[in-house]
């Protein structure tokens, strides 16, 4: 039997729920004992819909913001990294099955050159660049 790899929109809406922890060791930016929020995809999905028009923000400042809506001390960087992939892949791949612009999910309002995500991105970064400008932020 063959393997079917899931889609990015499956891996977006894959049920997962989110979870509050105590971290157990140090990592990146997230000291031994922090209280840690793990968001889903749909979470960050959702505060990337939620950037105004012409804005950027950063992953860290994405981690921040969820951090204090969770009531945790930070949010997990490998997660937030992993999930603002997910959603901008997603939306990429409802863009090619014709959707909107206006109805995906902005992902380009938190990637620009300098973002790591950026060069995982299976459809490169010429998109993420044409929408950036077209906002009026650089790239």
């Amino acid at each position: 039997m063959a393997y079917k790899r899931k889609t990015w929109k499956e891996k977006l809406h894959n049920g997962l729920t989110h979870k509050t922890v105590r971290n157990g060791r140090k990592y990146a930016d997230v000291p031994e004992g922090a209280m840690l929020f793990i968001p889903t995809p749909e979470i960050v999905d959702e505060y990337i819909r939620s950037i105004p028009l012409g804005t950027h923000t950063t992953i860290q400042q994405m981690r921040n913001d969820l951090a204090a809506e969770y009531h945790t001390e930070f949010t997990c960087p490998i997660t937030a990294g992993i999930f603002l992939r997910i959603a901008s892949e997603a939306a990429y791949e409802d863009y090619t099955a014709g959707t909107p612009i206006e109805d995906l999910t902005p992902f380009w309002r938190m990637i620009d050159k300098k973002a790591p995500v950026a060069k995982k991105l299976t459809f490169g970064t010429e998109f993420v660049k044409e929408q950036r400008e077209k906002e009026g932020l650089t790239f």
